[in-house]
């Protein structure tokens, strides 16, 4: 309690200056911090409310440096993809350079004829390159001064039956009272597998007597996993278990007690079986001739030779479509054929007389009217060889016998003298070098390649590569249920980070760029690859449009809710500033008013004056 004493038109004028200097402190803050709310005490409504929006924009603006971290990963990604986009055009190009080449090496070879001469066979064998083993061209035919073994077909070359499984089907399906089946497979060996099998009306379906017929068959071990019953269009049938020479047969007979009914009834249809192949030695050199290699008698000619490569025999085409097996060099040797039955009889039926399994026409042959093969029929020979086809090509280059190797890798032939250098079938060798073009841009290849993995990866943002199959997850809300994620997927959605493997660009050979075919290929390949990277480019494309768009709306919400904000808090300086100045007037006028309250008191002092 103040022992001061005011009177009331002081203390109230007092008063009012004391309530004038708050309201002025009250707008000097407003003025200061431009808020006319700043504390809950202010507007609690507007105060809090503000804090929520306030949050929230402090919230979403947190998550645009990770959204503008996306923006830059997929970019860098997008940058990426286009750099080996541009990579696979190059290779593109790369590839249509090999094709346009046509650069293969070549060599002119003069004929030996005195070398070669006809007092034995000589051949001018090819190898390497893009050749498959050792191709072999005769250089001649030999003398009569030598004795050449040789043995012909008695008629002329049919190729293998295309493989095939041997059935024997009956009529439709009836119940029997009892009867006895016998059914026998005969080899092409005339080896002859039989298992006996008894029917009777247990058996009352189809299906029960096929149980019971391989039934018998599993416990055989004769026909077990040979034949095997099966039904076909409601008939029983009986088949090999495979492709094989052969034929079924089946005894079927009705006890004399029992109902005429028999098992198969009348035999709907039968078929003989075939491997597809004929499978034969020559002199104990195996050789095998299929329907797939060799369909016609100059392919039977290539695909035994290249079997009897290492042999002292060859095949050669005996006129009038017969196939026939000789010495290479004439020693008199005697040529034996052996096989089953199947294969020799229906490949050879050669000399009277002969069987299987034995030398069939074994007694050698003198020949007559050697000669020395011409540049001409020497370059009909090598280019009509179809192991030779698309790999090595010969012309007539003025009387001299010019070899070009189509390939990449070096060719060898063998029969070129060492001193001479000409063509005379003796042991010497040359070379005839590889299409170093070609070969160059198969590393050119290579190297761009090698870069596409390297661009790959090097396309990372922040520790993210997305071609590298790493996953981005960019949130869009400050309560994290909008996202998006964001990686390296396939068709199917599985993830498939970006490489020279996944796009089916393989590491090439040199010998990938001898065939123009293989080049097409490659090409194709390639068109496919660039599929795959456009493909994914667009998906990050419009990934990076998802997220920029987002971005751009999470900017326009935190403006808004930062308005929405000051809207509730913010002050109005023109009005605070107008209150100012009224309470600055109204201070002034408390002020007058109190020093004319005061003059009142100071009547006093006038009487002791």
């Amino acid at each position: 309690m103040s022992d001061i004493v005011l009177t009331a038109g002081v203390r109230q004028n007092l008063l009012a200056l004391q309530n004038t200097a708050r309201l002025m402190g009250i707008t000097q803050n407003r003025l200061a911090t431009g808020k006319a709310v700043n504390t809950a005490l202010d507007n609690p409504v507007n105060f809090f409310t503000a804090a929520g929006l306030q949050s929230r924009a402090n919230d979403l603006n947190s998550l645009l440096d990770a959204m503008s971290n996306g923006v830059k990963t997929l970019e860098a990604a997008s940058n990426g993809t286009t750099s080996i986009t541009k990579t696979i055009e190059a290779m593109k190009s790369t590839l249509q350079q090999a094709r346009q080449d046509k650069s293969f090496k070549s060599k002119s070879y003069i004929v030996d004829t005195t070398t070669i001469g006809t007092a034995g066979t000589k051949q001018l064998q090819i190898s390497g390159g893009s050749v498959t083993g050792t191709v072999s061209i005769d250089l001649n035919t030999a003398g009569i001064g030598g004795t050449q073994s040789s043995i012909v077909t008695g008629s002329a070359y049919a190729a293998p039956t295309t493989a095939r499984a041997a059935l024997y089907t009956g009529s439709t399906f009836a119940v029997v009272t009892a009867a006895a089946i016998t059914i026998s497979f005969t080899t092409g060996n005339n080896v002859t597998a039989t298992v006996a099998v008894t029917l009777d009306t247990t058996e009352g379906t189809l299906q029960e007597q096929i149980d019971k017929i391989n039934a018998a068959i599993l416990l055989d071990s004769d026909t077990n996993g040979v034949i095997k019953a099966q039904s076909n269009g409601g008939k029983l049938e009986i088949t090999t278990v495979g492709n094989a020479d052969g034929a079924i047969t089946v005894a079927d007979t009705v006890p004399a007690s029992g109902a005429a009914v028999k098992v198969f009834g009348a035999v709907a249809g039968t078929q003989s079986g075939s491997d597809g192949q004929y499978v034969f030695g020559v002199n104990g050199t195996s050789v095998t001739l299929s329907s797939v290699d060799s369909p016609s008698l100059t392919t039977a000619i290539n695909t035994a030779n290249l079997q009897l490569a290492s042999a002292a025999f060859e095949a050669y085409d005996a006129g009038t479509g017969k196939l026939g097996f000789r010495e290479k060099i004439a020693n008199g040797t005697t040529i034996t054929v052996t096989g089953t039955t199947t294969d020799v009889a229906l490949l050879t039926a050669v000399g009277a007389g002969s069987t299987a399994n034995s030398a069939i026409g074994s007694a050698p042959t003198a020949s007559s009217g050697g000669a020395v093969k011409t540049v001409d029929e020497l370059v009909a020979a090598i280019n009509a060889n179809v192991s030779l086809q698309n790999r090595v090509t010969a012309t007539n280059d003025n009387g001299q016998l010019r070899l070009t190797n189509m390939s990449t890798a070096n060719l060898t032939l063998t029969g070129v003298g060492s001193v001479s250098g000409k063509i005379d079938g003796t042991v010497g060798t040359a070379t005839i070098n590889g299409n170093d073009v070609r070969q160059n841009l198969v590393k050119q290849f290579n190297d761009l390649r090698d870069q596409l993995d390297k661009t790959a990866d090097d396309s990372s943002f922040g520790g993210v590569n997305l071609l590298r199959g790493d996953q981005l997850k960019i949130t869009f809300n400050e309560t994290g249920t909008s996202t998006l994620l964001i990686q390296a997927k396939d068709q199917n959605g599985n993830v498939r980070p970006i490489s020279a493997a996944n796009l089916n660009i393989s590491f090439l050979l040199n010998s990938d760029f001898n065939f123009d075919a293989n080049i097409d290929s490659l090409l194709d390949g390639l068109t496919q690859s660039l599929n795959i990277i456009r493909s994914q480019a667009s998906t990050f494309g419009s990934n990076l449009s998802v997220v920029q768009n987002r971005t751009e709306f999470t900017k326009q919400m935190i403006s808004t809710l930062e308005t929405g904000s000051d809207g509730l808090v913010l002050a109005d300086t023109n009005e605070e500033g107008a209150n100012m100045l009224a309470l600055q007037t109204r201070q002034q006028l408390s002020t007058t008013a109190l020093s004319l309250a005061n003059q009142a008191s100071q009547a006093v002092l006038r009487l002791f004056g």
